[in-house]
């Protein structure tokens, strides 16, 4: 267990940290202002854009983070235009996981870090599932706007210092991935095929347990034991994923065992992310007490939910997601070979949501 919990010492974490956090401190604190926090998620899954290209050149982060707005933002659109024609769970399912292949893909291509699918799959799927949310314009919208926020403070991060740590300059550069047309198409095939599963899996379980309500959580948490380029930090990546989210349930009962107002909630998740931020790359688990708070407040600030319910069903479709994730890695990455883009970026994999 210490393992799970083990923190190397940092790379000057608090200068992008504190960037991706006032990301989202911004956009939230203008919706709080004009009394519109059921617009947060959309402004929330737009201000991911910074956690993409922390600790590179100012050129590299513009372009790449460029990329993953405009990619996040498609997604939040993908999203609405889903839950506004109140399609099927299973149509939900199906086009989110379609999103996750075609967004790893794209990760992968243009060598974005954190690479995968996670945060494209978290947006489809939780605004997706929004009852009666905005228009596709207006979601769009605000989650661009909040996106050019990001970027803006991107292009701005060096003049407070923040740049790559010495040794691992390679990974800056700017340009696509040496990756073949058969390894691109695998690579998304796997990112579509897990979520898809877990999707599956975690929705025909609602009869059986009731409190289940989001099968797009099974369907994050199965994307996150195959994003690592090694079958061994793959696998190490599951389990931590399991630990850090039981984990985070706890701290996240906790704060909502207190009577909260719409500010305070504001105030939690900016906070949270910045500690997610500072954790992300030294310890996964640790990171996720934070990450799985800030996920659930932020569904919380617009869409209120049980807090039951919410709990019992993030743990419960963790644990089903990483389950046929790490089945996918066992069975589904034989005789692949390491590219060397994949390991030049390594020591960076990192993903949250």
């Amino acid at each position: 267990m210490q393992e799970f919990f083990r923190i190397p010492p940092g790379e000057r974490d608090h200068i992008p940290a504190f960037r991706i956090a006032l990301g989202v401190a911004i956009p939230l604190l203008v919706l709080l202002g004009v009394d519109r926090l059921d617009l947060a998620v959309y402004a929330a899954f737009g201000a991911f854009t910074g956690i993409y290209a922390r600790f590179e050149s100012p050129r590299s982060r513009t372009r790449r983070q460029s990329i993953a707005a405009t990619v996040l933002v498609a997604c939040v659109g993908i999203g609405a235009l889903l839950g506004t024609a109140h399609t099927s769970i299973w149509v939900l399912i199906v086009v989110t996981s379609l999103v996750s292949g075609a967004g790893a893909a794209t990760a992968l291509r243009f060598r974005l870090k954190p690479g995968g699918s996670i945060f494209f799959i978290f947006a489809t799927g939780a605004v997706g599932s929004i009852p009666n949310g905005a228009s596709v314009p207006v979601a769009m919208g605000i989650a661009a706007a909040s996106a050019l926020v990001s970027i803006g403070l991107g292009a701005l991060a060096h003049l407070v210092g923040e740049r790559m740590p010495t040794g691992q300059e390679t990974y800056v550069r700017v340009g696509l991935s040496p990756v073949g047309k058969a390894d691109l198409a695998a690579h998304a095939v796997r990112f579509t095929i897990a979520p898809c599963i877990a999707g599956i899996v975690g929705t025909l379980l609602i009869d059986v347990l009731p409190l289940l309500s989001h099968s797009y959580w099974a369907m994050v948490a199965a994307v996150a034991p195959i994003t690592p380029p090694k079958r061994s930090i793959r696998l190490k990546r599951g389990l931590h994923r399991v630990v850090g989210t039981l984990g985070g349930v706890v701290v996240t009962a906790f704060l909502l065992s207190f009577p909260a107002e719409a500010w305070q909630l504001v105030v939690w998740v900016i906070l949270l992310q910045f500690l997610a931020e500072i954790f992300v790359l030294r310890n996964y688990s640790v990171a996720l007490l934070f990450i799985t708070p800030l996920a659930l407040l932020m569904t919380q600030l617009g869409h209120p939910q049980p807090a039951a319910e919410l709990l019992t069903s993030r743990a419960v479709e963790t644990v089903i997601g990483v389950i046929v994730g790490m089945l996918v890695v066992l069975v589904g990455f034989r005789g692949e070979r390491r590219r060397p883009a994949e390991a030049a970026s390594s020591p960076n994999v990192d993903d949250d949501d």
